[in-house]
């Protein structure tokens, strides 16, 4: 009989304490959600504009579709497989003479308004630095492509900056006009490659402009 009841005893008090603990979950209320920190990112910054070059000879920076994408800008008109091919065949033809390529391409733009023309040279005619063009009757050399073209323009940059000899076959007709080495820099090509006194001011403008597009923060 004691037995019995030390049994009905234990049996009540395990239903007490079920009942306890439901009792407790059921108004212990939601669980506060953990407070995870805020992610904080660090802001990554843009190197700087690498600064505009002084020398004719030297390593270009700018991928050719940059220049491309540089000169489109300024002449949305401009053939887009034309301008890409010949931006290309820039960065090939400055690298076998290492003549820096932005430099020529920027002198490019130059000489022809950004391909629009307009003046004595005319697109037929291959010749993208203005080489012979004096004026009326003298409108500038032809060249039978681009490229033959856009070597000219280079190993005319490297006539003016050294007198060290060229690595492929000479298509320039004005080459043996230059002295050797008289114009190791931009600003040297004012008042030889041209008269105007502000043609290596002109050619360094279009380079910084090239780099801030290209390199800028915006």
């Amino acid at each position: 009989m004691e037995n019995s009841m030390q049994r009905h005893v234990i049996v009540l008090l395990s239903m007490l304490m079920i009942f306890s603990s439901c009792t407790t979950a059921r108004f212990a209320g939601p669980k506060e959600p953990e407070t995870v920190p805020p992610m904080t990112t660090t802001p990554v910054e843009k190197p700087p504009v690498p600064p505009v070059p002084e020398k004719i000879l030297g390593k270009g920076l700018v991928e050719p579709e940059k220049l491309f994408a540089f000169l489109e800008k300024a002449n949305p008109e401009a053939d887009d497989d034309f301008v890409l091919s010949l931006a290309k065949i820039y960065v090939e033809e400055a690298a076998v003479e290492g003549v820096n390529h932005d430099l020529a391409f920027a002198q490019m733009c130059l000489e022809t308004g950004f391909l629009r023309f307009g003046g004595l040279v005319t697109p037929d005619m291959n010749n993208f630095c203005g080489l012979g063009a004096i004026g009326p009757g003298q409108n500038g050399e032809w060249f039978p492509d681009p490229r033959t073209g856009v070597r000219a323009h280079i190993q005319h940059l490297k006539a003016y900056a050294t007198d060290e000899p060229l690595k492929q076959t000479l298509v320039d007709p004005r080459y043996h006009w230059v002295r050797y080495g008289s114009a190791p820099q931009i600003q040297g090509l004012a008042g030889t490659w041209a008269t105007d006194k502000e043609y290596g001011n002109k050619i360094t403008s279009l380079l910084k402009r090239l780099y801030d597009t290209v390199f800028g923060k915006s």
